[in-house]
């Protein structure tokens, strides 16, 4: 049995892949520093050993194969030691691209915004038709419980990320997957740490528009900017386009449209080539989800799922997990947990629950740790980006760049900052109101607040 160690293991994306290489029987052990849920649970769940650090003793019986994450840099003890070594080493993206895509039809999800989401929406649709697809998702999808695996059919719904590959590699992951359906949801700058502007990500979204066969399909909206200057680069296969912004001037020209769409996004019909082609009725809220919901019907039926097939699956579809997921609701107060940490996130993330909740008191509690955050660059758009709230939060991570207490001002009165994690729930526990719906936002763990709110709030710590 051949034996891969992963070294950060417990992200999103590399644990899902050593939970698919331990599908396919091989010995599987990693390491990390920093494991929380639900990843380091599910690795559990599949008997997945880890070891916390970079200790040596990992290379002790040296493994066939090293997967090196994209969070490893040079200077790490342990990459060290496999460099000077000569040991063997691969990236995340190129392992699984080699070991599971290989051969398949993959069906990937890309853009800047509602990744996780659309391609859950994906899988899910495949399933309904009974396609059994394989899947790898940068989240956990509550239809399946788990965020990979193996499947039993040819088709494999991946998030393609364009974050780089590893230490040794800074192309974009989903350069490595050629997809046969790929799904480009939306585009705007974001990973400033890697990323010097707009430009250069839309680069590396061409790389991976080339490899999409002249007979796969590309799915995109009609309306993006950014995606318009990517294809004008080159464009070598048919696209389907959508769009469910009713307001939209252009709308009309997309080939996938929502048509009565209910203001909260709960209910549309849906429209394909100008013909009606199904109705949603769903859980979920926002314009945002409504066009996720669009793209992942238009990729779907890349494949043979009809649209009413699709539609039945977006009716059963239970969102994912950390994305606008409802914790508690305890004393008349709902508690919801997002992984929204961009501005345009933020803000439709808001928009949605503000039209399903109407006049009801919304808390924004924001924790903007992301790199891109950390270093200011949409901190000009973050006031816009809550103007549904009742009331801001503000958490001001370690290390970060610039105080967020520079957002505060008299004429954002509704908007608080803290440094103090005590502070912060004390504000929020004084605060508290019936009938209010308090979000918390963050693509951490955030010191565990949201189970401390919720024990704070029901009386029970």
């Amino acid at each position: 049995m051949q034996h891969i160690h992963i070294l950060g293991i417990c992200g999103t994306f590399m644990g899902s892949l050593a939970q698919l290489a331990k599908a396919q029987g091989y010995r599987v052990t990693g390491s990390d520093v920093n494991v929380y849920p639900p990843m380091s649970t599910q690795l559990e769940a599949a008997g997945i050993d880890i070891t916390q650090g970079w200790g040596l003793e990992q290379l002790t019986p040296v493994p066939d194969m090293i997967v090196v994450g994209n969070v490893i840099s040079r200077g790490n003890p342990l990459l060290e030691a496999i460099l000077n070594r000569m040991l063997p080493f691969t990236s995340g993206p190129q392992w699984l691209a080699e070991h599971v895509l290989q051969g398949r039809w993959v069906m990937a999800v890309a853009g800047t915004h509602g990744k996780t989401t659309t391609a859950s929406m994906l899988a899910c649709m495949l399933e309904c038709a009974d396609m059994a697809p394989g899947f790898l998702i940068g989240g956990v999808p509550k239809n399946f419980g788990v965020s990979a695996r193996l499947g039993d059919s040819d088709f494999f719904v991946i998030e393609a990320d364009e974050y780089d590959s590893a230490f040794f590699d800074k192309r974009s992951k989903f350069v490595h997957y050629r997809p046969h359906t790929l799904v480009l949801n939306n585009l705007e700058y974001d990973h400033a740490d890697i990323f010097p502007d707009l430009a250069a990500i839309e680069r590396q979204f061409h790389h991976v528009v080339r490899t999409v066969p002249q007979n796969g399909l590309l799915v995109a909206p009609n309306d993006n900017a950014a995606l318009k200057r990517v294809f004008a680069m080159g464009q070598y296969t048919p696209m389907h386009t959508f769009n469910g912004n009713t307001q939209s001037t252009v709308a009309h020209e997309a080939d996938w449209q929502a048509h009565n769409v209910a203001a909260d996004g709960s209910y549309f019909d849906v429209y394909f080539e100008g013909k009606l082609v199904g109705a949603v009725q769903w859980g979920l809220t926002g314009l945002h989800s409504v066009n996720n919901a669009l793209a992942a019907m238009a990729a779907a039926r890349h494949v043979g799922v009809e649209p009413i097939i699709a539609c039945e699956a977006l009716a059963a579809f239970e969102s994912v997990k950390r994305r606008m997921e409802l914790l508690a609701h305890v004393k008349g107060i709902k508690i919801y947990d997002d992984f929204a940490h961009h501005p345009t996130a933020i803000k439709t993330t808001l928009q949605g629950l503000r039209a399903q909740v109407g006049d009801a008191k919304i808390t924004a509690v924001i924790e903007p740790r992301s790199n891109t955050m950390k270093q200011g660059v949409h901190k000009q758009q973050l006031l816009e980006a809550c103007e549904d709230a009742s009331q801001v939060c503000w958490y001001q991570p370690t290390e970060q760049g610039w105080s967020l207490r520079t957002l505060i001002t008299p004429a954002y009165p509704q908007h608080h900052c803290f440094e103090n994690l005590q502070a912060l729930m004390t504000h929020l526990i004084q605060k508290a109101e019936v009938g209010e719906h308090i979000v918390i936002m963050s693509n951490g763990s955030f010191g565990g607040i949201h189970q401390m709110l919720i024990r704070a709030i029901s009386g029970t710590r």
